[in-house]
């Protein structure tokens, strides 16, 4: 990185989040504001703190392990969704507590919390509390189904998949539902909390007052699976489900070489040219079932199964090789553990490197960046990580709150942090 884009500042700069969130879901939230430059207070309960911080695998002493093995282990996923925030400590069902959230409060411009619908409120955290403490305050709620109390329980990303649709969409016909293998209901509803939060943003900028951001994870998978319309589709006798391929588009998809897979898209007349004289099949241009986009289209299972035929008697290099010179939009598909170390997202810092703050490793641990590039701002995370719980308590409730080190030890002793 250049000595201009070091100095350069990052967007959210100068505001604060309080984060009540964890799990996945409201700590990728975080995350991301942490990564546009927002100091973010992540708040954990003294005892036991984020759930994540037990999820396998460790990293430590012994390198990468599946159980703990040594008090300083560290979850992997914990060090993950951590970065750049501060830790600090609050047990939010002592009765202490609703006073010392509101003292944290004064001093932030952002709350976040992903707890089940209604627990903020009962446990005297939520956005009324909020307002009254900072009229400013932006607070996001991210739940399963929304913080207006939607019947639905507990929202677990499988759970999510399931009820939105997404699961059934994936697979062949007659086979099971398949659980996409990225958790994209919990990554993909912090997104749009993320979008709210800056647009709220942007409107205190106008009014001077904050307001409340509602994110329900069903909705926002579902709103991505209703781009498509399912039910246009079943009246047109299209099927929902195709596996590899989609057959409304074909040839479209994933298709099988002798060592592997690759996808391809040949749509329009020009691609599907170039896919013919790739596969050394120039006839079919001419052929009837084929010659035309609605003909391909029609008579998709047997050009899929003639593409497969070809396809897998070769290597994977050599068909893309062979359909790359014929400008045929193709890839080889990837394992993550290649895709993450692609120079171009790595250039970008899309994907960014990771390592226990006291122990080296040898394996490349690999995770999430900002995928975002700026031309004025630079991205990126503090060099903070809450190792242990509450490891940063002395210095955020000094600054946000002003309690001396004798009310923290006094708040200490009661078990309120």
């Amino acid at each position: 990185m250049s000595t201009t884009e070091n100095s350069q500042q990052r967007p959210l700069e100068g505001l604060r989040v309080l984060d009540l969130t964890r799990a996945l879901a409201g700590p990728y939230a975080t995350l991301l504001l942490a990564g546009l430059g927002a100091e973010v207070i992540k708040l954990e309960d003294p005892v036991g703190g984020d759930l994540a911080r037990d999820n396998s695998p460790y990293v430590g002493r012994d390198g990468v392990v599946v159980e703990r093995r040594h008090a300083d282990d560290i979850s992997i996923s914990h060090l993950t969704r951590a970065r750049g925030k501060h830790g600090i400590s609050l047990n939010l069902k002592h009765p202490e507590a609703k006073t010392v959230f509101a003292d944290l409060v004064k001093g932030c411009d952002i709350v976040v919390e992903n707890f089940t619908s209604g627990t903020a409120d009962r446990l005297g955290v939520g956005y009324d509390a909020a307002k009254a403490a900072n009229p400013r305050v932006i607070y996001c709620s991210l739940s399963g189904f929304g913080a207006n109390g939607s019947e639905g329980g507990k929202a677990m990303d499988v759970i999510i998949q399931a009820l939105s649709g997404a699961m059934y969409t994936s697979g062949a016909p007659g086979e099971p539902p398949v659980r996409m293998g990225v958790p994209m209901a919990d990554m993909l509803a912090p997104v749009f909390a993320v979008i709210g939060i800056l647009a709220a943003l942007e409107q205190r900028h106008r009014t001077g007052v904050g307001q409340h951001i509602d994110v329900s994870m069903l909705g926002a998978l579902t709103s991505f699976v209703a781009i498509e319309n399912w039910s246009a589709m079943a009246a047109a006798g299209m099927p929902s489900r195709t596996g590899l391929t989609v057959q409304r588009l074909s040839p479209f998809g994933v298709f099988e070489c002798a060592d592997g897979y690759i996808a391809l898209v040949a749509v329009h007349d020009k691609l599907a040219a170039g896919l013919f004289r790739a596969m050394g099949q120039v006839e079919l241009l001419q052929h009837p079932q084929f010659a035309t986009r609605d003909a391909r289209v029609a008579n998709a299972t047997e050009l899929e199964a003639r593409i497969n035929g070809w396809s897998r008697q070769l290597p994977v290099v050599d068909v893309v090789a062979a359909l790359e010179a014929q400008g045929v939009p193709v890839a080889p598909v990837r394992h993550p553990e290649d895709a993450l170390v692609d120079p171009r997202v790595m250039a970008r810092n899309e994907t960014m490197p990771i390592a226990h703050p006291s122990y080296s490793s040898d394996i490349d641990l690999r995770t999430a960046g900002i995928p975002i590039l700026f031309s004025g701002a630079r991205t990126g995370f503090d060099p903070v990580l809450p190792v242990a719980i509450g490891e940063h308590n002395s210095d955020v409730y000094a600054r946000l709150t002003g309690y001396s080190a004798e009310q923290l030890e006094s708040l200490k002793r009661q078990g309120v942090i």
